[in-house]
């Protein structure tokens, strides 16, 4: 079995037939695919509402960036915030 990280606790594999086997030994069937960390994975289950019992935006994996931390106590200003 290659799991290649959990999503709301439930496994993402990198096969569809490792997804479809999770999915019969929980009581469900079907695949759905999700991209995590850049890699489409497969879950157990027709849709990701099936599987964890969360609609998918609730529990979206957190998004680290490269941005600097704006909690500093500095006073200077780096300018437009390029939005």
């Amino acid at each position: 079995m290659s799991v290649i990280g959990q999503i709301a606790g439930v496994p993402l594999f990198s096969t569809i037939q490792e997804a479809l086997n999770w999915a019969a030994a929980n009581g469900l069937s079907g695949y759905h695919k999700h991209n995590l960390n850049g890699q489409q994975g497969y879950m157990g289950g027709a849709n990701h509402q099936q599987a964890t019992g969360m609609p998918i935006n609730t529990n979206a994996p957190v998004i680290q960036t490269s941005q600097p931390s704006t909690s500093s106590s500095s006073n200077r200003s780096s300018g437009g915030g390029g939005y």
